[in-house]
């Protein structure tokens, strides 16, 4: 017998199930890496790994913060990986005051919550009531009369439903509101901000009124009032904007009820 033919032979299926071994160890660690990761997914989330310790509140006054950290109180302890997103905005977008808000996690305990307030630009009277609202006709909240004296004030009738967090209706207030909040740059106080029968006037500290005519093309009007009040005629009690290519101003005591075309 020669000696090529005395050597022993690797048998065929032992050489395959040594490479297949390597195989199934990758194979097992491809299996396990997600499989270990998603239990630490959840140990994390049902444990005080991450429990929520502190609500930090970016945005809006100190008062305005508050009421959202007790808005959030039940979220204390609970795991900032379990966090329901679409309940605790709806929770602080719910606050009068907030217009919208959004929320990050920085771990290992803390809630970030961004809010967008809302800005009062007028109080709202609706008989012996004062009310603050924002430029989209919501109501804030309560405040005591005569106090804020700086914003304009809007009349409603005593019938008009107002609670915390309402938006009023467009003939009570809404509109009202928005053209007041157009009118915040304009070089005269407002005093008052009135719309009856689809006619808009806003009444300056001065007594002069501004006549807007329909709730439409706010922003022209204002801006050709900005640059005929320099020029207006001493006793002048008005100034009609309703065309305000065609601007008017006037007094009460005219018989004609028209006064004259101002040219400025």
């Amino acid at each position: 017998m020669s000696a090529v033919e005395s050597m022993p032979r690797t048998r065929p299926r032992a050489r395959s199930r040594r490479r297949f071994r390597p195989q199934l160890r990758v194979v097992a660690l491809v299996v396990a890496v997600p499989a270990l990761a998603a239990g630490a997914y959840v140990v994390a989330r049902h444990t005080s790994t991450f429990a929520v310790r502190t609500v930090d509140v970016r945005g809006g006054g100190p008062a305005l913060q508050a009421q959202v950290r007790r808005a959030l109180a039940p979220e204390l302890g609970r795991s900032l990986l379990g966090l329901d997103r679409a309940a605790i905005l709806r929770r602080v977008d719910a606050l009068p005051a907030v217009v919208s808000s959004g929320y990050d996690r920085a771990f290992p305990h803390t809630l970030r919550v961004t809010i967008v307030p809302e800005v009062p630009v007028a109080v709202v009277r609706r008989g012996k009531e004062s009310w603050l609202v924002s430029a989209r006709g919501r109501a804030l909240r309560q405040i005591t009369p005569r106090t804020r004296a700086g914003l304009p004030r809007i009349w409603v009738p005593t019938a008009v439903h107002i609670a915390p967090g309402t938006f009023l209706a467009p003939d009570t207030g809404a509109v009202a509101a928005q053209v007041v909040s157009l009118a915040a740059g304009f070089p005269a106080r407002i005093s008052t901000a009135t719309l009856a029968h689809g006619e808009l006037t806003l009444r300056l500290r001065s007594g002069l009124e501004l006549r807007l005519g329909a709730p439409v093309d706010v922003r022209l009007k204002l801006a050709v009032a900005r640059r005929a009040l320099p020029l207006l005629p001493a006793g002048t009690t008005y100034l009609d904007l309703a065309v305000p290519q065609r601007p008017v101003a006037g007094t009460d005591s005219q018989l004609s009820g028209r006064g004259s075309q101002f040219a400025g």
